[in-house]
């Protein structure tokens, strides 16, 4: 069953970037009620366009930096920054415009595809009638268009994610952070996503914030990686991966794949030794 995203001529990337970050974190520090310091002083800029990983063991922080960014947490030190021009809510803070892919799907069993992807939108107060094309358009781009009526059950793994990855993006999100959405899945299905999310992320231009166990799939996709160190979590290096976009399967293969991914893995390593400051 090939649900695989079908474009074979990607357009121009949209030109997205500019100056000024879309989200900074500054000195942001977590400690949670038990005393666990999660977070220290964790210092980060990532500009409009970017595809930046967060690369780290497990207990470095990653996913409590990518919640207190997605607003589902607040930082007990330091400020998350939002550019000055960015839309405000009633309230007069900055509207996020965030699409958030947790580590599972977390897709109601009783709905179908359509009505999973609808979500955000219905909490919105979208109608479902009013939500059709938009829906049905999302689900064309993560090549899901014939399981709209399909049930979760009736779907693989990979197939699942699509979904999550979808009820995502159903609201066009500016900020698109993904919380290891691909750890649980087989190699295949995995590295086929990797590759239908770039294909998405070329053609619209998001910001992705992509948190992840690999030392692999942190090269494959990222323009950069910010490796982290654990107890208590902070940034031990921001790394660039040297390699042009598009990048196919062959790139996998390639002396300059091999090369960021033994330089990555040497720091990875070094993170993982590193005393606390």
């Amino acid at each position: 069953m090939n649900t695989a995203i079908q474009s074979t001529e990607m357009p121009r990337r949209p030109d997205v970037r500019s100056g000024q970050p879309l989200v900074s974190l500054r000195g942001v520090s977590k400690v949670f009620s038990n005393g666990t310091l999660a977070l220290k002083d964790m210092s980060l800029d990532v500009g409009r366009g970017e595809f930046v990983s967060l690369l780290g063991p497990s207990g470095c922080g990653k996913s409590t930096a990518l919640r207190i960014i997605a607003g589902l947490g607040e930082p007990t030190s330091g400020t998350i920054e939002w550019p000055a021009d960015a839309a405000r809510d009633a309230s007069g803070n900055p509207d996020r415009e965030i699409g958030f892919v947790f580590q599972e799907p977390t897709l109601m069993p009783w709905a179908t595809v359509a009505a999973n992807v609808w979500l955000p939108l219905r909490l919105k107060g979208v109608s479902r009638r009013a939500a059709n094309e938009r829906i049905a358009e999302t689900l064309r781009m993560v090549g899901l268009e014939s399981f709209a009526n399909a049930y979760p059950r009736e779907l693989s793994g990979g197939m699942k994610m699509r979904v999550s990855i979808a009820r995502a993006l159903i609201t066009e999100p500016k900020l698109l952070l993904m919380d290891e959405p691909f750890a649980a899945l087989d190699e295949i299905t995995r590295f086929r996503l990797n590759n239908d999310l770039l294909h998405l992320w070329e053609k619209f231009g998001w910001t992705v914030i992509f948190v992840t166990h690999s030392v692999f799939e942190s090269v494959y996709l990222s323009e950069r990686i910010v490796v982290m160190a654990a107890r208590p979590g902070r940034v031990f290096r921001d790394m660039k991966v040297d390699a042009p976009y598009p990048r196919e399967e062959e790139f996998r293969t390639s002396v300059v794949y091999n090369e960021n991914c033994r330089r990555v893995s040497d720091t990875l390593h070094e993170a993982m030794g590193a005393h606390p400051h």
